[in-house]
């Protein structure tokens, strides 16, 4: 590390150098200090010692105070950035916008018609000698004029021209796309914030302002932003994992090792620092300058690895360290498979459009080859004409002509506007999400959502408001309901009380006087230690000047708290030589430390494990029913004379007298359940993972609606969770977490890698027919390796630390769950947009492709020339991307379940539509095509010869297309099969202004086209048939709509996703649930008439399990983990989550017989009985809903399962 960063110094010119190394009044040079940072542990204790006696002296040389920081002296500050630098590393220099137009040529389809359009060039210029020759054959003749040979050449340029539309489009949507990741950027590092000491005041300043000589503090979940040395530290760890690439802990002391590193994250404790090294100075800064030299080649390497987006890369990650972190990085690559891989949508798009380009191709090459054929036999099979050399120009010409047809079949055959569309609809999506309050940080995140299955939610601070009050408390022998009158109390225990909240928390957390008049005070800090000063508050004591007589310096030694330890704790020295322990944390973790309490007169009496049982159920118990956190105040006092050994903490916190127990509430934000109400309703599973313990968690989440009476679910503890998941040997088996989380909703007093194996286990799962797809949510720094675990991890913008931030995708600003479901309403939408750009695109496609292709075998010429289906196809897609992917989201969109990763991306009700449609288009052209003339009365444009002038009859053709078009744009905009198609119409300007754009231009092009777009004007009359076929397409599109996609079993879906190639039998079950809405009605008898076919089921094979006492029989139904079904049909299963327990106790199978009589949610009471206990071998009876009985996974029917069942 000491010679990388030496040899960074060599990044400064000379001259430059010799200014930075002056050290401009300071007692310090920045060589000095950097050769300093470069030291650990004892080396760099003893280079302070030798170069300036302890830390104070470094902090006399730098001219500031320990204890008062830098006064707030622009000049001296300014003075501070000249010598020593800026807190700021140069970002990486954006693309430029020719590098992305560069990226966007390299499009295949883009490369083929390019060669295309050069080759048709070519051949325009290349005017064949021998034209004359009769020899030839009439195959030249026709009324060919001048201009028209001389047109030639505008295919191939309408062809080059319309390619570079589609590059600067893209290149221009990425470019905005980076500035607008540029800027979040910058928002988030203007976000960072970080408290220093200036003028002896605590004040927070951004991170870019903090310099050389700033006292800063140091606390739990801080992402260091510069280098410093540590002045005071109470139980300080860091993770150096970034910089190191060793997982372990570091425990950092002045005595042992105080040199902190910029990029590493506190993992404990707190502190203060003097800031020594910033920006490109500090060890982070050093390495991002050496990554800046290397970076180029890397990069180059990377672009591969990694297509995600240029800001992206360098998301203020400190954690991207050239030699250590490598450790980090393959966690990270382990982690974060799904975010490295494209996109699941990306994935199905990219597959889908290969496939479909490979149609194309076919047709395009036996177009070609027919009509080869159909001119060779022609000529020299039917005309008996003989190959001669001059004619040889004459004949290429042709095979050109054919080449360019085949060519133009393949271009519309390829939808190149679908990476333009998932590209808008992305970039639309995120900046509409900002308003919504998600800060989205990798753009497939958004998309991402819309498949969610499964929520792995906080309970504080997301569903709860995060601002905590005392609202009861047990106090010397009395459970009071509401704060006490403080004079009922004992002076003596109120004394204590006050002291052990005062000293007992960080001195950063404070009340301050509310910001508007009348409201409440705010709360800086943790907030749990806020409501227990608002509790002192409230009894009118004065915390203030409590810490104001034992300052922070002045605390012998603090056990910080932590999520192992659950509880903290600190030590004074008293005024007789003792000293005295305060400790506070969860109730039963500390009551289980105290052998006395404190009664109503002050005194001491002892405090038994029989006593405590009592007061847990009296006191802790109903609290925590309410939703109440109860947190217990505890102290003990030491002797003088012999000092204890500090460090062990196990025989220091033991012994503790307890003082009271106070229930903190924490209101459930009003939003949420209705929020949580739409999340179920869209067929995605809440659960909450908290820390507190299993009563509040159950209260709250019954607040919530995340667990309703009458469900069955479990409620595990963390503890309870490990035992019931792992074996013997205490390794995780999948099968166990299998059989427990698709009924686990919440998970208290878990630890974070509980989180992490929760969520673990849910996306290995292979038990559903899905796999799951989990968001989560995190604000601490431990919920860091489950962020990252999870397919989208969202972090707290408001309570959130900056490592939780930093492993996540989405930033939710306002902290509040309801803002996820609006990230799921998008995701979906994004999807959603995706499809009916796909429906309109393909019929587009499919429409084009056989009228070229027929119109070529049967006429020897498309009836669409290139041009034209160029701007068919170009502007149509450009166009139609743009209306189609900017639809706003509706609440519809959370009345359906998630699509799931192997959902095909065309349904089956989208493909009736695409094939419903293609044929009322087929319908229309060919008549035109055939019998046009005639009904028009106009000269027929059929086998018209090289480049004769353009007919009426084709124009009409081509106009009447471009009509059904436009219209059929407005039918997709609905995708499940919706009557009235103009629902929320107005809603979307950017939708109503390119139909109608498009409309215009159309007629521009008709009326005035000419040559180039191979058109001849129209009258009113010819306009007003092609407007009125187009608006047939609306009541086409109803007609489809009145056909139920079941009986069209013929129809296959497309574009699965980019996994196995076979999809099972169970995934088209599941896809043929998309339903029609005039399907719905049909289907509720059948529910009924299911449900009593259950019933029966369901008594058949609980009498068969009683008769049996090995009960194999009992096949475990396979949907009941798939999320889909947690429905609303109730379906009475026997889960064996134990297997092979063959004795069944009749007792206590009466007990879960009775399911309302079931305890609230609880897990299944245990029994000393082990072996005999049915609920204990899992038999209880579980409501096991599934969505409608068709839906259960085996293909056959419910009747036919039934059968074999029985």
């Amino acid at each position: 590390m000491g010679d990388m960063a030496n040899s960074s110094v060599d990044f400064y010119p000379k001259n430059q150098r010799q200014e930075l190394n002056h050290a401009g009044g300071f007692g310090c040079t920045l060589s000095e200090l950097r050769s300093l940072m470069e030291l650990r542990g004892a080396e760099a204790i003893q280079k302070v010692q030798e170069t300036y006696s302890d830390v104070n002296g470094l902090c006399r040389r730098l001219k500031t105070s320990p204890t008062e920081g830098l006064s707030d002296n622009l000049t001296d500050l300014e003075k501070r950035r000249q010598i020593y630098g800026q807190n700021f590393i140069p970002p990486k220099k954006p693309k430029t916008f020719l590098q992305l137009v560069w990226e966007a040529l390299q499009d295949v389809t883009l490369i083929i018609l390019e060669i295309a359009a050069i080759i048709s060039l070519g051949l325009s210029f290349y005017a064949p000698p021998g034209e004359e020759s009769e020899a030839c054959g009439n195959v030249s003749a026709g009324g060919e004029d001048e201009g028209e040979s001389e047109a030639g050449w505008i295919e191939g340029a309408a062809i080059l021209l319309s390619v570079i539309c589609v590059v600067l489009v893209t290149a221009f949507n990425d470019w905005s796309k980076e500035k607008q990741f540029r800027g979040l950027q910058s928002r988030i590092e203007q976000e960072q914030k970080f408290t220093v000491i200036r003028n002896g005041q605590q004040v927070q300043i951004p991170v870019a302002e903090l310099v050389v000589g700033d006292i800063a503090q140091v606390k739990y979940g801080d992402l260091l932003p510069a280098d410093g040395v540590l002045i005071q530290g109470n139980d300080l760890k860091i993770d150096e994992s970034s910089l190191t690439g060793e997982s372990d802990h570091v425990r950092k002391s002045v005595e042992k090792d105080p040199m902190l590193l910029s990029g590493t994250h506190v993992m404990e404790g707190s502190g203060r620092m003097v800031v020594t090294a910033v920006g490109v100075n500090s060890q982070t800064g050093i390495i991002f300058t050496l990554l800046g030299a290397g970076g180029e080649e890397e990069e180059k390497k990377d672009k591969k690895a990694k297509k995600q987006d240029g800001a992206v890369a360098m998301e203020m990650q400190p954690l991207k360290s050239a030699e250590g972190g490598e450790m980090e990085e393959r966690e990270k690559k382990k982690a974060s498979v799904p975010k490295k891989e494209k996109s699941v949508l990306q994935g199905k798009l990219t597959k889908l459009a290969v496939q479909i380009g490979k149609a194309g191709l076919v047709m395009s090459a036996i177009t070609v080859i027919i009509l080869v054929l159909y001119f060779v036999i022609q000529t020299f099979v039917i005309d008996r004409r003989t190959w001669i050399t001059e004619c040889t120009p004459v004949y290429v010409q042709y095979f050109v002509k054919f080449f360019i047809i085949g060519v133009t079949v393949l271009v519309v055959a390829v939808p190149e506007g679908l990476p333009l569309a998932v590209t808008i609809s992305l970039a639309y999506s995120v900046k509409k999400m900002m308003k919504d309050n998600n800060l989205v940080r990798h753009l497939d995140a958004c998309e991402t959502m819309g498949n969610a299955t499964a929520i792995c939610s906080d309970k504080t601070g997301t569903l709860t408001t995060n601002r905590m009050t005392v609202v009861q408390c047990y106090l010397g022998d009395n459970h009071y309901k509401e704060t006490p009158d403080p004079s009922n109390l004992n002076p003596k225990t109120l004394d204590l009380l006050v002291h052990a909240i005062a000293v007992n928390s960080a001195y950063t957390t404070k009340l301050l006087p509310p910001e508007k008049e009348g409201g409440l005070p705010r709360q800086v800090g943790n907030k749990t230690e806020c409501s227990l000063l608002g509790f002192v508050v409230e009894l009118r004591r004065d915390y203030q000047a409590v810490r104001d007589q034992m300052p922070e310096e002045k605390l012998y030694k603090v056990y910080t708290f932590n999520s192992v330890r659950k509880s903290m704790s600190t030590v004074t020295c008293m005024p007789d030589g003792g000293y005295r322990l305060f400790s506070k944390g969860a109730s039963e973790i500390v009551l289980k430390k105290c052998t006395n309490i404190l009664n109503s007169n002050g005194e001491l009496r002892s405090f038994r494990p029989r006593d405590r049982d009592e007061m847990v159920k009296k006191v802790i118990e109903p609290m925590a029913c309410d939703g109440l956190r109860t947190i217990c105040i505890a102290y003990r006092d030491f002797p003088a004379g012999k000092e204890p050994e500090w460090d062990n903490e196990n025989e220091i916190v033991i012994d503790l007298t307890c003082i009271a127990v106070v229930g903190i509430e924490d209101p459930v934000r009003p939003e949420v359940p209705e929020a949580i109400r739409k999340c179920q309703r869209a067929g995605i599973t809440v659960r909450m993972v908290t820390g507190d313990n299993i009563n509040t968690a159950r209260a709250i989440a019954a607040k919530c609606g995340i667990i309703q009476p009458g469900e069955d679910f479990l409620c595990l503890e963390g503890k309870e969770f490990n035992r019931r998941i792992r074996n013997e040997k205490g390794e995780i088996e999948q099968e166990r977490l299998d059989k427990i989380w698709p009924k686990l909703r919440v998970l208290a007093r878990s630890s974070p890698t509980d989180k992490h194996t929760l969520v673990k286990g849910i996306i290995d799962s292979t038990t559903g027919e899905q796999r799951q797809v989990v968001a989560v949510t995190g604000d601490g720094t431990n919920d860091g390796p489950a962020l990252k675990k999870a397919d989208v991890g969202f972090a707290m913008g408001i309570a959130g630390t900056d490592v939780a931030k930093e492993a996540s995708d989405i930033i939710l600003t306002d902290d509040n769950f309801s803002s996820i479901v609006r990230a799921v309403m998008w995701g979906r939408n994004v999807y959603d947009s995706i499809s009916k750009f796909l429906q309109f695109q393909l019929t587009v496609n499919v429409v084009a492709v056989i009228v070229a292709f027929t119109g070529a075998c049967i006429t020897q010429d498309s009836p669409l020339k290139a041009v034209q289906m160029l701007w068919v196809n170009l502007i149509m897609d450009t166009f139609a991307s743009l209306a189609l992917a900017t639809e706003p989201p509706t609440e519809s969109l959370l009345l359906r379940k998630p699509y799931g990763r192997n959902k095909p991306l065309i349904s089956r009700t989208m493909m009736k539509n695409i094939l419903g449609h293609a044929v009322y288009q087929l319908t229309i052209i060919f008549t035109l095509l055939f019998v046009g003339e005639v009904f028009f009365d106009i000269d027929s444009g059929r086998n018209a010869p090289l480049h004769s002038p353009s007919s009426e009859h084709y124009t009409i053709i081509f106009n009447t297309f471009v009509m059904m078009q436009l219209f059929n744009e407005i039918n997709a905009r609905k995708i499940h099969g919706e009557r009235n198609v103009f629902d929320g119409i107005f809603g979307n300007p950017i939708f109503c202004s390119i139909v109608l754009g498009t409309f215009g231009i159309q007629i521009v092009i008709v009326q005035f086209g000419g040559k180039p777009f191979s058109c001849s004007p129209l009258n009113a009359e010819q306009w007003l048939w092609c407007l009125f076929v187009g608006i047939g397409e609306l009541v086409w599109g109803q007609v489809i709509a009145s056909i139920p996609t079941s009986q069209l079993k013929c129809l296959k879906e497309a574009g699965h996703g980019p996994g196995k190639d076979e999809i099972t039998d169970e995934e088209m079950a599941e896809d043929e649930e998309e339903i029609d809405h005039a399907e719905r009605e049909l289907r509720r008898g059948q529910i009924l008439w299911f449900r009593g076919l259950n019933r029966i089921q369901t008594q058949i094979r609980v009498v068969k399990a009683f008769r049996s006492s090995l009960y194999e029989g009992l096949e475990k139904p396979d949907t009941k983990t798939s999320i889909h079904n947690f429905m609303t049909t109730p379906e009475f299963l026997i889960n064996d989550y134990i297997h092979n327990i063959p004795l069944i106790d009749d007792t206590d199978v009466e007990e879960s017989e009775a399911p309302p009589r079931r305890r609230f949610g609880a897990s299944p009471p245990q029994s000393p009985n082990k072996n005999n206990n049915a609920i204990d071998s899992g038999i209880y009876l579980s409501t096991d809903a599934s969505k409608t009985p068709t839906s259960s996974s085996s293909p056959v029917s419910p009747l036919h399962s039934m059968e074999t069942s029985l």
